[in-house]
């Protein structure tokens, strides 16, 4: 679902252009700007149903950061279980996995896939508790993001990156 909505509203490529130059010129680079790529909206484009068919509360649904129009380099909506045991975050980014594998703030970091795309999971370095994990994959765009969060407190961290895995796989 994400895949296909995220071809459609991408307003530029991305990626890097070489061009061999005359004569007497080097080649010619263009720049991927991640401020003029329009990125797949989870808070619009994610409906109601899919919320649902995946186990999430679409009724739970909380904008973190979501601009009105055009382009954005973040795109961020979370729900809830039906039991409010855990949330699932959604995070549309045009920077991309090899800047995730960089961030310094991603601790244990794992090279995975997603439904064949190249994945990492990681954890937040702040979330000394581990009540939380990351699957973060490559896309068009640059990335999605998907964390799993214990609300209730009562999970294991083993448990919440399965829960991750399993709600990249089913929404990529």
């Amino acid at each position: 679902t994400l895949l296909t909505a995220a071809i459609v509203t991408l307003a530029s490529g991305c990626g890097s252009l070489e061009k061999e130059g005359a004569a007497n010129q080097g080649p010619t680079t263009t720049v991927r700007d991640i401020d003029k790529i329009v990125v797949f909206n989870p808070c619009t484009q994610l409906s109601d149903e899919v919320v649902a068919s995946v186990g999430l509360d679409p009724t739970s649904k909380s904008v973190v950061t979501d601009a009105p129009t055009g382009p954005t380099s973040w795109r961020v909506c979370n729900w809830a279980s039906p039991d409010f045991r855990y949330g699932v975050a959604v995070f549309s980014t045009s920077h991309t996995l090899d800047e995730a594998r960089k961030n310094e703030n991603h601790v244990e970091v794992r090279e995975t896939t997603v439904n064949g795309r190249p994945a990492i999971y990681s954890r937040d370095k702040t979330d000394v508790d581990r009540e939380g994990c990351y699957v973060s994959f490559s896309a068009q765009q640059g990335m999605f993001e998907i964390n799993a969060t214990w609300l209730d407190g009562k999970g294991t961290a083993e448990e919440i990156c399965d829960l991750a895995t399993r709600y990249a796989v089913e929404l990529e």
